[in-house]
């Protein structure tokens, strides 16, 4: 009886004993399946960091900007997918053409709501309304991009997926209202504190150093480009026009504050030379060059090169003028053509938002209040003797490159434009011109000014756009082909999306169909 007792008590030992086994593999597997060397979560400082970032090289200054920068003219492209672009052939409509940017913008989006979310009220880090503020700029300013260049496009269902897969498509009237929303609030936020113990952003903050100021400046910036953007749909045009000066006065006060992303380096690079470096795509523009020659613009003899890497300081001369890319008629050919010296810019920055694109909106405010030529007139020249001073800082980053320099470098062979020609060069060649037709010679300018390796490309082709909504015909564009007026869905979500795939069709709507703030329906 006695042995009986023990086997039926080992007996129920055996039987647990599997019981127990498996819930101690679950909690082993359990164990080895946790990433424990790594933190599942991180402060907004950090986060902030890679906003920034990616806002500077992957959504301004990246694909977009280099396309957009064929489009209107400022470069030509010559090979591969620029040359189709140029020719407008499947790269303007292809739903791949811009589907890495497509992603980065939501992702980049999610991010800034993360460190909003974090920052706020019940959130890990309540109290950091500084921090707060930096994200309400950044997801103003990338929600921009977005609407500007897609039109109508998901939103407020997009970026987590926790609330769907295939997010509705909201009206880019709707987004607009929600991008003045988060500027509207990172105003407030910027002139609060850090006051949770993580403390603020420092050097997280690639732009100015935590520097909240200059934030505050940079939030009343885009408030003026914004409201400018949206001229075409304003219900009071002069007030929304009083609404940009005042809001470019409360902005930056010189090119020192500007919003500049300028950590690149022999290994970060500037994302204009980290294209042309690796594929060789883009070629002088012929149009941007006969602006030049028709203005006797002092740049001219210091923005481009030829196949030599010799700047051509004459480019008017027959023999230089003949190795400009025709736009739109050009062959696709490599290392033929002169490119513009800022394709080789390594180091330039990528500009955000510059002191000059304030000075050019202040200066088309007021023309288009009917401000009076003496009034306009001294906005316009400080903005063309900073635009030139930006396109000085590119041309000698191109100069200086680190990596073409390993190989020889590029010959310098005219002198720098100075502050005082800058000046001359208004009053001789600009004036006149300027009091010929205010509000062209002003588009003009900013035109010029845009051209380099600033990204500021994408600005230039939102300004077209607008004009063209208005029936302004300010800007000469010479390529023969059809002028994309928005930019196609990506290919990510016209795969996955049904209301994506619907609204895309067979992309050739972007050849037809302007966004709503150009006039369009969606």
């Amino acid at each position: 009886m006695k042995f009986i007792s023990s086997i039926k008590k080992y007996a129920w030992v055996l039987v647990a004993m599997p019981l127990v086994l498996a819930s101690c593999s679950k909690d082993i597997m359990d164990d080895i399946n946790k990433d424990n060397n790594h933190s599942t979560d991180a402060q907004a400082k950090f986060i902030l960091a890679d906003v920034i970032t990616s806002t500077a090289f992957q959504n301004a200054g990246g694909d977009i900007n280099t396309y957009t920068s064929a489009y209107v003219e400022q470069e030509v492209g010559t090979h591969n997918q620029l040359y189709y672009a140029e020719m407008r052939q499947s790269e303007p409509s292809s739903a791949s053409t811009f589907n890495n940017t497509w992603g980065s913008l939501y992702s980049t989006l999610k991010n800034a709501k993360v460190i909003i979310e974090k920052c706020s009220v019940g959130g890990s880090q309540e109290g950091n309304d500084v921090t707060k503020g930096m994200a309400e700029v950044l997801a103003a300013y990338n929600l921009a991009l977005l609407t500007d260049l897609y039109g109508d496009t998901p939103w407020t269902e997009a970026g987590d997926y926790k609330v769907s897969l295939t997010p509705k498509i909201d009206a880019q009237e709707a987004i607009y209202g929600d991008i003045m929303t988060y500027l509207d609030n990172a105003i407030t936020d910027l002139q609060k504190t850090d006051s949770h113990s993580s403390g603020g952003p420092g050097a997280y903050d690639l732009l100015y150093n935590g520097n909240a100021s200059k934030w505050l400046k940079f939030a009343y910036g885009l408030k003026a480009r914004y409201t400018m953007r949206l001229m075409n749909r304003s219900t009071n045009m002069n007030a929304d026009m009083q609404a940009v000066i005042d809001n470019v006065d409360k902005s930056f006060a010189s090119a020192s504050e500007q919003a500049a992303f300028s950590i690149y380096d022999e290994s970060n690079l500037n994302p204009l030379f980290d294209f042309q470096w690796s594929r060789d795509g883009l070629a002088a523009s012929r149009s941007m060059a006969d602006k030049l020659i028709e203005r006797n613009d002092p740049r001219l003899r210091r923005v481009f090169v030829d196949a030599d890497w010799v700047q051509v300081d004459n480019p008017a001369s027959e023999a230089a003028y003949e190795l400009m890319a025709p736009n739109g008629e050009n062959e696709q050919v490599q290392y033929y053509y002169n490119t513009s010296i800022f394709v080789f810019s390594q180091t330039a920055p990528t500009l955000l938002l510059s002191y000059h694109e304030l000075l050019f909106l202040k200066a088309e405010a007021m023309a288009r209040l009917g401000s009076g030529a003496a009034a306009i007139e001294p906005v316009l020249k400080a903005a063309v003797v900073a635009g030139i001073a930006n396109t000085e800082v590119n041309v000698v980053a191109g100069l200086t490159a680190p990596t073409p320099g390993g190989y020889g470098g590029l010959e310098e062979t005219a002198d720098a434009v100075t502050p005082e020609e800058a000046a001359t060069y208004f009053d001789v060649d600009v004036k006149p011109l300027f009091v010929a037709n205010p509000l062209k010679e002003i588009m003009n300018q900013k035109y010029i000014a845009f051209f380099g390796a600033s990204g500021e490309s994408t600005e230039t082709y939102n300004d077209i756009r607008r004009m063209m909504a208005l029936g302004e015909n300010f800007i000469e564009l010479d390529n023969p082909g059809k002028f994309p007026l928005r930019l196609p869905y990506g290919n990510d979500d016209t795969t996955t999306n049904p209301a994506i795939q619907a609204a895309y069709g067979d992309g050739q709507y972007v050849y037809t169909e302007p966004v709503w703030w150009a006039g369009g329906t969606r």
